[in-house]
Formats: structure tokens, C-alpha cells, sequence
């Protein structure tokens, strides 16, 4: 029954998810080891989806329905977890409490912390030790965030608490987890994203993009978000909804960013960590303007810099604002390059995670990305071009973030960052205060 309730206890799930027969679902029925919810919540006229907590009236729409031959509302927010309508299912676990192992000494990584980062390790043991409900790490680009909850985990787990790390982008996942599975043993660690395979794998150690929580209520006991601050948690109502479902009661949520909003430091208590593991300063970004006539589209510009950067064995990474752009760029690139090899990735791109592990491979040159790549990942010795840098999907937590993708190698930690745009726009500008202020705050 313990492995019965490992699986199902703290999921909300659709019926094909439970991975159950009739028999036994008519069993856990009857004797309340399973509850039937409605998928939706009624306030008067309104709806709320229970899964994803969407309120919004244009995003329900009304399907007919072939089991019972009525038409019915339908919630689109949601729709890639799976449909749910008004005469859905959706099952909790309400049986016995699973006990998790209890490992003596879950870590096994034998690395060592700066001082800057074993004072953040020490104030998030602390805040999982006395069941602190929230804490902020603010930590630079770089700074080694990952270390820095290792202790932290490794006590809740002897604790036998279940913890999730809920992060924006799959890509991070796939970083992550083989981090954490090298760094602890005899530890069942499970990486969820869309697109995985592995919805129905549960663990005491759960990686997970954000959007795998609409799948959870009131199943950890430690919370730790990841880029709390970044696209899409921030400016999607639906992951801070189901993140705070996903916790227990009296769930300890840790919250780290880079770039933390102003409301976020006056209401939580922080620990800022303002110095990279290797103590080396942010690059800060250099400008190139370009005229908004120049039809090459600040192309003149990127050749220019490149046939002259400081260190030409450097891969470079080249962001773009849009997929179209993405593509259109590639085979110019890869022309003006030929002895190099070139690829471009997106969010669409059927050969993403195999792109993006030959880059970190050292198999590419140059690497053509989207903002898929602006956060999360670690490629050592790499130049950072972001191209139409002026762009609004170019905010200032993104630009940021993708200028933390350069020096982040301790043999090589003054990559060049160069924005191309055609002015600076507030974004810009911020972006280059923000990290020349960082800077200052490390002592450089």
C-alpha cells in the first residue's frame, strides 16, 4: 500500500492517469483511499477550473461531449495536461500517508562552497530545519545556486520529506537532474517536463518545470522555485496557483532569482549572494548601435566584432528575438562561417535537447537560439551576441540573464557580452546598471 501511495498521493489526476484498474479504482472509491472531484469550481455564473485555477470566462470554451451526449464547458488553459469538462473526473489520493526512506547520508557530492555560497546553504538548512515557511536567495548569474541547496536537501530528506525543485524551462530539467543524481545516492529523483515520459514516475526528489505542478495538491513538504522572477511564472496567474496547491500546509518554499522584482525584496526575507563561485566579476554587455536604415540589420556590426573578439576559440551563442528570425539567420551565418559549424534552435525545433547537448559538447561553433536558452543552462567559454537587442521580448531580467551565459567557467570567466540594437532602449540600460551594480556590490 506505501508504494500505492507513493505514486498517487499529492497528484490530481484525469482517470487514464492513474494507471489503475476498474476494479481497484471502485475499490479506493468505496473504502476513501481515492476521492472523485469536479474539474471545475462554480461561483454563481462563473467557472474556475480546480487543475489550473483559470477564472478567465474566454478561456472555457464548450465541446459536445460522446460519452453523454450533452454539450459541455471545457477549460483551453489547461488543455495540453489533458481536456478536462464539466462531467470529467479528476481523482485525489486521500488513503494513507506514504512514508518516505529515510537515508542516512543521501549526499554524496564532495565539492566545496565559497564563503558567500555556504552562508546561503546555511540559511536555507536553517529554514528547512524550523519549517521557515519562505526565504529568497538572490543570487548573481553564476553564483552556483544549484551547490548552494545541496545541504539543504540533503536534511530534508533524512527528514523524510518530499521535495520538488520547480524551474521555467525544460531545458534546465534535463541540466539538472543528472547534477542531482550524481550528487545524491540511493535517492528516487524523477525530472518532469512536457514532452518526458515520465508523468507517471514519482519521487521523494521531484525536478519539474513549472507547468508539470497543475498535476499536484498538497504534496511537498520543501518547495524550492527556481528563477521565481522569469517568464512564464511571474506573467502566468495559472503556476503560482498550482505551485502554492503543490505544497503542503506547512511547506517550507525557498525562492531563488537573479533578477528579483522590488516587491519580492521588501516582502521576503533575503540572503543576496552578490559574487560568482569563482570570484570573477559579470561580463558587462557592450553596446553597438546600429542605424535603423543599416539593412544588414546589425549584421556589419556582428562581423565586425567577431573577426576582432579577444579570444577567437570561444563558442558563441547568438540570441534572437523570434523563431522566424532564428531561421533566416541560420543559413546567413552558416555562409559567412563555412569552416564552422552552425546550428539554430527553438522552442519548436524536434531537435532541441540533441542541438543543445553538441553545443555543451563542444560539437558546434555557433549556436542561433531563441530565450530558451537565456537561463538555467551552463556552456563553458562561450562569446554572448544578442542580435535586435532593442526587441521587447528583450526585458531587463532577460537581458540579464542571457549575459550571465557568458564567463561562467572558472578557466575562462571574462566572456564577451555585445548587444546589437539599433538604440538603447530602458531595458538596455537597466540591464547594464543592474549588472555594473552587482558588480560593485562583489568588491570589483
Amino acid at each position: 500500500m506505501n508504494d500505492q501511495a507513493q505514486r498517487l498521493a499529492g497528484r490530481l489526476l484525469l482517470r487514464e492517469e492513474l494507471q489503475l484498474s476498474e476494479a481497484e479504482v471502485a475499490h479506493y472509491l468505496a473504502t476513501n483511499k481515492l476521492t472523485a472531484c469536479s474539474p471545475f469550481l462554480k461561483n454563481f455564473l462563473s467557472l474556475q477550473c480546480r487543475r489550473c485555477g483559470n477564472k478567465r470566462r474566454h478561456l472555457f470554451g464548450k465541446i459536445p461531449c460522446s460519452t453523454c451526449n450533452k454539450t459541455h464547458a471545457y477549460c483551453r488553459k489547461c488543455i495540453s495536461m489533458g481536456r478536462v469538462m464539466a462531467c470529467t473526473t479528476l481523482y485525489l489520493w486521500t488513503g494513507p500517508t506514504p512514508v518516505w526512506p529515510q537515508v542516512p547520508q543521501p549526499m554524496v557530492w564532495s565539492g566545496h562552497l565559497t564563503r558567500d555560497q555556504q552562508k546561503a546553504s546555511n540559511w536555507i538548512y536553517h529554514a528547512i530545519e524550523t519549517g521557515q515557511t519562505r526565504l529568497l536567495i538572490h543570487a548573481v548569474c553564476g553564483a552556483g545556486k544549484t551547490e548552494m541547496l545541496f545541504e539543504g536537501i540533503a536534511l530534508a530528506l533524512k527528514s523524510q520529506k518530499r521535495i520538488c525543485l520547480a524551474t521555467p524551462r525544460a531545458d534546465v530539467v534535463r541540466e539538472l537532474l543528472p547534477r542531482f543524481e550524481q550528487a545524491f545516492s540511493g535517492v528516487k529523483i524523477v525530472g518532469l517536463y512536457g514532452g518526458s515520459g515520465g508523468h507517471q514516475q514519482t519521487g521523494q526528489l521531484t525536478i519539474a518545470t513549472t507547468h508539470q505542478l497543475l498535476r499536484y495538491q498538497q504534496a511537498f513538504d520543501v518547495m524550492i522555485i527556481d528563477e521565481v522572477d522569469a517568464f512564464p511564472f511571474h506573467a502566468d496567474a495559472s503556476l503560482p496557483y498550482a505551485t502554492k496547491r503543490a505544497q503542503k500546509h506547512h511547506a517550507t518554499t525557498i525562492y531563488l532569482t537573479a533578477t528579483p522584482r522590488e516587491k519580492r525584496l521588501k516582502r521576503l526575507p533575503t540572503i543576496f549572494v552578490p559574487v560568482r563561485y569563482h570570484g570573477y566579476p559579470l561580463p558587462v554587455p557592450q553596446l553597438k548601435i546600429v542605424p535603423l536604415f543599416d539593412q544588414s540589420h546589425g549584421l556589419t556590426s556582428l562581423w565586425k566584432w567577431h573577426k576582432g573578439r579577444t579570444d577567437p576559440s570561444r563558442q558563441l551563442l547568438i540570441f534572437t528575438a523570434t523563431i522566424k528570425r532564428a531561421n533566416l539567420l541560420f543559413p546567413v551565418i552558416k555562409r559567412q562561417h563555412p569552416t564552422q559549424k552552425v546550428m539554430a534552435v527553438h522552442a519548436n525545433d524536434t531537435e532541441r535537447i540533441d542541438k543543445v547537448r553538441q553545443f555543451r559538447d563542444k560539437q558546434l561553433d555557433i549556436l542561433i537560439t531563441t530565450t530558451i536558452l537565456e537561463r538555467g543552462v551552463t556552456f563553458p567559454a562561450v562569446d554572448v551576441v544578442v542580435l535586435q537587442a532593442d526587441h521587447h521580448v528583450f526585458d531587463q531580467a532577460a537581458l540579464v540573464q542571457i549575459a550571465g551565459r557568458a564567463g561562467r567557467d572558472p578557466n575562462d570567466p571574462n566572456g564577451d557580452v555585445i548587444f546589437i540594437c539599433n538604440g538603447k532602449t530602458k531595458a538596455i540600460a537597466h540591464a547594464v546598471k543592474a549588472i555594473e551594480r552587482m558588480n560593485k556590490k562583489a568588491g570589483f
